[in-house]
């Protein structure tokens, strides 16, 4: 039995004749499936921007009791998926999220995967997926996930910097209306007894001014003292950090190891709270925008 075994080793691969017609026979007779392929390269020297959004969230959120308006885990747990990310697809120059949503920028000269759009979203998209139910219990530690969430993305090119500065400035000013709004809103709901229609009755037709003075006349909230983290969202780069470790080593003329304190410099993912709508942000971090970054 063991010679037998042996011999069909050495026929398979010395490559008889019959398996190299069979093989043959598969590329030339099927792989011309390969050209039903769509080309989806994405466009050269573009910013290569993958936006993902959660999927009928609003549901998912009331299922699984999250705190109004803002839920802290969710958002910290929506950062860990998105640090997750960038750690993954090292391409990634910055991300910027906020509620449901993520997007993530990559490098304007990636050569990642072709650059086929295809290979970006669904890389991003399956990542922080499973990312999400992965730490689901770090940050939800009395609640049971009940199903698994679902995401979708898109993809957008932008071939200048100013149109990527401007995608993240709109991103974070719909942040900022969106939680304006929500913060008002269910102060009616849960401190004035409002109905949800009834608050958004009283709310139709108000402007940002108007919305200020209804949390700090009614409720005492200064909006500008709500966390950053809420107001801004929360951005993703690349950054320098040093690290301090306890290392054993043994000294020249010593018997026993030692602990001694080491300082390491790694690039880590680090999350900010801050306007990007300004030009501090991208004088602070060139980096950023830089062709070889």
């Amino acid at each position: 039995m063991l010679g037998c075994l042996r011999a069909a080793a050495i026929s398979a691969r010395r490559g008889s004749g019959c398996a190299r017609g069979r093989v043959s026979m598969a590329k030339s007779k099927f792989e011309y499936v390969r050209d039903f392929e769509a080309d989806d390269s994405c466009l050269p020297n573009c910013w290569i921007v993958v936006r993902l959004d959660g999927r009928n969230f609003h549901r998912f959120a009331e299922q699984h009791e999250f705190k109004k308006p803002n839920d802290e885990r969710a958002l910290r747990l929506m950062t860990k998926c998105a640090q997750t990310v960038m750690q993954e697809l090292e391409d990634i120059t910055i991300a910027y999220g906020q509620s449901d949503e993520y997007s993530f920028v990559f490098k304007k000269k990636s050569k990642w995967f072709k650059r086929r759009a295809s290979k970006f979203m669904t890389h991003v998209v399956s990542q922080f997926a499973s990312s999400y139910v992965f730490y689901w219990k770090d940050y939800f530690k009395d609640q049971q996930l009940l199903y698994p969430p679902g995401f979708d993305g898109r993809i957008v090119l932008y071939p200048s910097n100013q149109n990527l500065k401007d995608y993240l400035s709109w991103r974070q000013a719909d942040c900022h209306i969106n939680n304006l709004y929500n913060t008002v809103f269910w102060m009616l709901v849960q401190r004035s007894g409002l109905t949800p229609v009834q608050a958004q009755d009283r709310l139709q037709g108000t402007l940002a001014g108007d919305k200020n003075e209804i949390l700090f006349s009614e409720f005492n909230i200064n909006y500008n003292n709500e966390p950053l983290m809420y107001r801004k969202g929360t951005v993703l780069i690349w950054q320098k950090v040093n690290e301090v470790m306890t290392k054993k080593i043994k000294l020249p003329k010593e018997s026993e190891e030692k602990e001694v304190e080491v300082t390491r410099s790694r690039t880590k993912v680090v999350s900010l709270h801050c306007d990007i709508i300004g030009e501090q942000f991208w004088e602070e971090y060139p980096e950023i925008l830089a062709e070889d970054s």
